[in-house]
């Protein structure tokens, strides 16, 4: 009996957690990441303010929390995405990886801007970030691309006398472990191919290409297929057309 009540309990406060969270995201979307209050959440949910308090002690926990949450879902997207293409067709996985993004995001444009927008006012973020294991994950899904390329691309790099000490210490920590004989060039080329898959994207969630082409999708593509050929990759069926 004790257990059946102990996992009861256990299960009205996930369904709890769970709402509480809903509509977190549901201010979100209203009102941009200031609309998040523990109060006003508490108060639409019928909870007193030392009722909800007891599931997110304050109002960064529950940032924290949701910025995991879209981080993870962003890359549980992108990296199905990504492994329905064959490990040796490079240019379709760095591709499909690339769509993979925009696609999300144009989904869940305020949780774009939560993981990738203008920091929340007043929000101190845990030591190591708020979300590491998928700050991680995106780290690592990135630079195996860029690992990938970098046989065929390196012959093409105008600049290849980064160091070891151009980047941070856990993400050198993190590379190394993983990736021991990259060289630092291709840590920059990983860091240079993120930031042309999300320029485009950037541009499209905040509104600034709307009145400035009627097809996002394709300069998207097009930027992808720059990208690609600019690391002299093998041409694949999904990257010609």
């Amino acid at each position: 009996m004790q257990e059946q009540t102990v996992g009861r309990r256990a299960r009205l406060r996930a369904q709890t957690t769970a709402e509480i969270k809903a509509i977190a995201l549901k201010h979100l979307t209203e009102g941009g990441p200031d609309a998040v209050s523990l109060r006003a959440i508490g108060r639409e949910m019928g909870m007193s303010g030392s009722a909800i308090y007891s599931y997110f002690d304050t109002r960064d926990a529950l940032i924290t929390t949701l910025i995991n949450d879209i981080y993870t879902s962003l890359l549980d997207q992108v990296e199905t995405a990504r492994d329905t293409v064959a490990p040796d067709d490079i240019a379709g996985r760095i591709l499909a990886w690339g769509q993979g993004v925009r696609a999300w995001s144009l989904a869940n444009p305020e949780g774009f801007r939560l993981i990738y927008g203008d920091p929340v006012a007043g929000y101190h973020a845990p030591a190591g970030g708020p979300a590491p294991e998928a700050a991680k994950r995106a780290c690592l899904g990135l630079t195996e691309l860029a690992a990938a390329a970098w046989p065929y691309a390196r012959a093409t790099q105008t600049s290849t006398d980064h160091q070891w000490s151009d980047f941070s210490p856990g993400l050198v920590e993190t590379v190394r472990e993983h990736f021991p004989d990259l060289p630092p060039a291709a840590v920059a080329l990983a860091l240079r191919m993120w930031g042309r898959m999300h320029g485009l994207i950037s541009l499209e969630v905040y509104g600034h290409l709307g009145t400035q082409t009627g097809d996002p999708a394709k300069l998207y593509h097009a930027e992808l297929l720059d990208l690609i050929r600019s690391l002299e990759l093998p041409p694949t069926t999904s990257t010609t057309t």
